[in-house]
């Protein structure tokens, strides 16, 4: 999609807040587009996050998706068209730069070409890793897909609550091999479980995900909104907002002696050392996927897997 049609990042991620009962609501409202946000719509996400964060109104941050979908990931055809150009203005603008601000970008052959953006993730400006540095309670609501950069979200959020009907996963494991908060999923899936949805690609359902300690909570998606206000209520009338601080900061810290921040760093490296990844025969090659549309790519490489091992809801009920 040219980037002139594309929605703005005021209409992508809409945020409100009630001061009667202190919760905010983060809506990524793209449901035409699997609530993907582009990488404006990435850069407001954070941006709200802090503010949140200071606002003396919020104790509670309620984080949802418009329409069918929490969301399947980071709008695809814009990172390809941004990383695919010879202009420098849209990768500046990733770094919330421009070329007004005179910085010249390494050359994408470099070290540093690859390795900037991978490690930009880790930081919390990006909109990737923000939700690890939020001080106050986040509730995540979940439906349909939650993939890419959705699954990031849920993997940092402090609460998940799950509708009976959504699924789980990351297509980078297909085509890629790993993602930015492996370290993180590992250690609230547990390992061996994440191996499997590693080495498999293969999605999980909700009914997985609670198995292995991953979701706090499933229920039918017709209860799913109500659950989540529940949840959110009991969390906004618990202890003052400077406990709920000091809280954070426990489970910050807990989380920082396992090496969380270290692991969001060390995936940034796999992904910069990915040019060296020789693939096998069969394998579906960058190259072929970037002409072809990476989207395409991974949908079409999606059939050759089991129906049940298929992320697509269309790709799991073809037969084998």
């Amino acid at each position: 999609m040219p980037e002139s049609t594309r929605p703005s990042p005021e209409e992508i991620i809409l945020y409100e807040k009630d001061p009667k009962t202190r919760i905010a609501t983060i809506t990524l409202n793209r449901p035409d587009h699997l609530n993907a946000p582009t990488i404006g719509a990435r850069l407001r996400y954070a941006e709200l996050l802090h503010r949140a964060n200071i606002d003396d109104e919020v104790k509670v941050l309620v984080i949802r998706g418009a329409g069918h979908d929490l969301g399947s990931g980071v709008d695809l055809p814009e990172f390809m068209e941004v990383y695919g150009s010879e202009d420098d203005e849209p990768k500046l603008n990733e770094f919330t730069l421009s070329e007004e601000d005179d910085v010249r970008l390494p050359p994408p052959s470099s070290f540093r070409g690859g390795a900037q953006v991978s490690q930009w993730f880790a930081d919390p400006r990006s909109g990737c890793r923000t939700l690890q540095d939020f001080k106050k309670i986040s509730i995540l609501e979940v439906k349909g897909y939650c993939y890419g950069w959705h699954f990031y979200q849920a993997a940092d959020a402090d609460l998940v609550i799950s509708s009976d009907d959504a699924l789980f996963g990351h297509a980078a494991f297909r085509y890629a091999g790993w993602g930015p908060r492996m370290w993180t999923w590992a250690q609230t899936m547990g390992l061996r479980k994440f191996q499997e949805m590693v080495f498999t690609g293969r999605p999980f359902t909700a009914a997985e995900m609670y198995d292995c300690n991953f979701l706090n909570k499933v229920v039918p998606r017709d209860d799913l909104e109500d659950e989540v206000a529940k949840y959110a209520l009991a969390c906004s009338r618990t202890r003052p907002t400077d406990t709920v601080y000091q809280q954070k900061l426990f489970f910050n810290m807990y989380k920082q002696q396992q090496g969380e921040y270290l692991g969001s760093m060390l995936t940034g490296l796999f992904e910069t050392l990915g040019n060296y990844v020789r693939p096998d025969a069969g394998d579906m090659l960058l190259d072929d996927m970037i002409e072809r549309g990476l989207s395409t790519a991974v949908k079409d490489n999606d059939d050759r897997f089991p129906p049940d091992f298929r992320l697509s809801r269309s790709g799991r009920k073809k037969p084998e």
